[in-house]
């Protein structure tokens, strides 16, 4: 077994390096751009007055360091080559994330906003892989070019974990004599509808609650009438873009939608398994990022004149977490590297498990070390001058969003018992087995002659 990096890849790491001291930190350093990034963060980004949504100032900067990346052809890494990317793999954008995360604040990778010289983009791959040709030849060319900005409408007031009970509907309805439907319900947490030319809505069009099937991924212009902004949601980390939509007698033509009537389930599943793998590798990152700056705290801090590193106090929680991401670091690469060795939509169905178990993990770890640099760092951890408190309030949301820790934790028991997965058939082989033994055993005895 081999477990060093490709290469190509780690001399890709470096390019990118060399790429952030050219580009990105001179635009960070200029008009007082460092307010984004350092005790200020908060209010420099957040517009409290307008319904805390970000300041225009910050999404423009953002915007700026994205057109750089994207010059140097970086942003679009991931893409598939045929959609004008450089087909960066799983494993690929799984090292980048933790490498650019290890970095701490910076605007070459802001978390906050899912940011990164890198781009993460799942719906691109998601698109390729559950658009028709048709839906394809429709939306490729805006999608690709960016006029066409998607947000994500799976979650409900109602209905969070539990995607299959689904109170929003899509009914077949004709308008001034074309074929098409309409669309009422509710969404919550639809990040980015502030800027979205679009709305991903899966809705019901068939069958009943708890049912897999019958759920279709419908693509709803932002400004369709019966499209409502309802409320921005204040959250643990401002700003805030995640809002509550409804939509009220939405009518669209009759194919707008991606995928496949009644089989739009598998699109969300494709999208959280990407990010579920990414966001982990970024959540290692930064957890290894508040473990390097409390150990090298630790070295340079004397109270009671010797280094606060002197103590077992302060080692021994630190050796703990590095452990865990040593450990943590194997199975993300291990995943990455088997989820690019199959087919996409294979990942359900084998190594789900694993991708919740990186995931899940990964989020828990990083809110434990941010927690433990703001320990070691004392008073000034507890400040907004060191960048924990934001780390923490960041990553916090991830236990609970892509499916919470408690969900995920539930995928992996179901692949471990055999409720799904590739133990399903074993399970099934054994039980029946044992009802065959049973059976044989309850036969009754014949009388003697």
């Amino acid at each position: 077994m081999d477990f060093d990096l490709p290469k190509d890849l780690v001399d890709y790491l470096a390019v990118l390096d060399q790429f952030i001291e050219d580009k990105i930190k001179p635009l960070q350093a200029q008009d007082d751009n460092e307010r984004f990034f350092d005790h200020r963060r908060e209010h420099a980004r957040t517009d409290w007055d307008n319904q805390g949504l970000p300041r225009k100032d910050w999404e423009e900067l953002l915007a700026k360091a994205r057109k750089l990346a994207d010059e140097a052809g970086h942003l679009r890494y991931a893409w598939p080559p045929e959609m004008g990317g450089k087909g960066g793999s799983q494993l690929a954008m799984a090292v980048i994330r933790e490498h650019l995360a290890a970095k701490g604040l910076g605007l070459f990778n802001d978390l906050q906003t899912e940011h990164s010289i890198v781009g993460n983009n799942p719906f691109i791959l998601m698109f390729k892989e559950f658009a028709t040709n048709a839906q394809y030849e429709r939306d490729a060319d805006k999608l690709l070019g960016g006029k066409m900005r998607t947000g994500f409408g799976l979650t409900e007031p109602n209905h969070g974990s539990d995607a299959t009970f689904m109170e929003t509907t899509g009914v077949p309805h004709e308008k001034d004599g074309k074929p098409g439907w309409l669309i009422n319900g509710e969404k919550m947490w639809t990040t980015g509808m502030h800027v979205a030319t679009h709305v991903m809505v899966f809705a019901r069009t068939s069958g009943k609650d708890g049912d897999a099937t019958g759920i279709t991924c419908f693509i709803v212009p932002a400004d369709t009438p019966g499209v409502k902004i309802e409320e921005y949601m204040w959250t643990f980390n401002m700003p805030t873009d995640h809002p509550r939509v409804s939509f009220t007698n939405v009518w669209i033509p009759e194919d707008s939608y991606w995928g496949q009537i009644d089989r739009g389930l598998g699109l969300g599943q494709s999208f959280v398994h990407q990010n579920r793998i990414r966001q982990a590798a970024s959540s290692l990152g930064a957890a290894q990022f508040c473990i390097n700056e409390a150990v090298k705290y630790a070295r340079k801090r004397k109270p009671f004149g010797k280094p606060l590193s002197d103590n077992q106090a302060i080692q021994w929680p630190l050796v703990e977490l590095q452990t865990q991401c040593e450990m943590l670091r194997l199975l993300i690469r291990k995943t990455a590297w088997q989820m690019d060795k199959m087919d996409h939509k294979e990942i359900e169905r084998t190594i789900s498990d694993k991708v919740s178990m990186c995931n899940y993990w990964g989020n828990r770890l990083v809110c434990e070390a941010s927690d433990r640099a703001m320990q070691v760092h004392g008073g000034m951890g507890y400040s907004r001058h060191t960048p924990f408190e934001h780390i923490y309030r960041h990553h916090r949301r991830y236990r609970i969003t892509e499916g919470s820790e408690e969900i995920q934790i539930r995928k992996v028991a179901a692949y471990l018992f055999g409720y799904l997965g590739p133990k399903r058939e074993e399970f099934k082989a054994l039980n029946d087995a044992e009802k065959a033994a049973k059976q044989e055993y309850v036969q009754p005895i014949p009388p003697r002659p």
